[in-house]
């Protein structure tokens, strides 16, 4: 178990970030149609996963509107921003917005991406959404770089991450 916080509140999460090196779990969620959207359908791509609590929340929008920018810059990447959110209100804020370079996934059908990748909120308010994480996988779902951030409230490491991709 790990243990990040909110507010400067301690929150434990079940389960581990994936190993740097490791092989990624393959994961099925859902995407903006309602359809099953797998790891599988982004083979030969990178990935950037992008995992938080919820998109109507400020830091969870400005990570993905950071992402948003940066992925049009990135060769061969896709960032998939992966939230507790039906697909309706992630498809909402993304039309808003104009986000276009990046793609959003639900947990809804798929809570076992939350033990599989180690970012599930087991305690205090937020409990059973994902912790906010940054998972890099290579064209091969080969692990590259991982983050937990250790307060919830507070924005990835943005360039550690895009560097994993260099």
């Amino acid at each position: 178990m790990s243990q990040v916080t909110l507010g400067g509140n301690p929150v434990p999460v079940n389960g581990a970030l994936p190993a740097v090196g490791s092989q990624a779990k393959p994961f099925t969620l859902v995407g903006k149609d309602l359809a099953d959207v797998s790891l599988s359908a982004f083979a030969g791509k990178n990935k950037v996963l992008n995992i938080f609590p919820s998109i109507d929340t400020p830091t969870c929008a400005t990570s993905v509107r950071k992402f948003n920018e940066q992925a049009s810059k990135l060769d061969n990447t896709v960032v998939l921003c992966i939230s507790a959110d039906l697909p309706f209100a992630q498809s909402r804020f993304c039309g808003a917005e104009g986000l276009n370079n990046v793609q959003t996934l639900s947990l809804m059908r798929g809570r076992q991406f939350l033990n599989d990748y180690g970012v599930e909120i087991a305690g205090g308010p937020l409990v059973g959404v994902a912790a906010r994480a940054v998972v890099v996988l290579d064209a091969n779902d080969k692990v590259l770089h991982t983050e937990l951030v250790p307060e919830i409230a507070n924005e990835p490491d943005y360039d550690a991450a895009l560097a994993a991709l260099k």
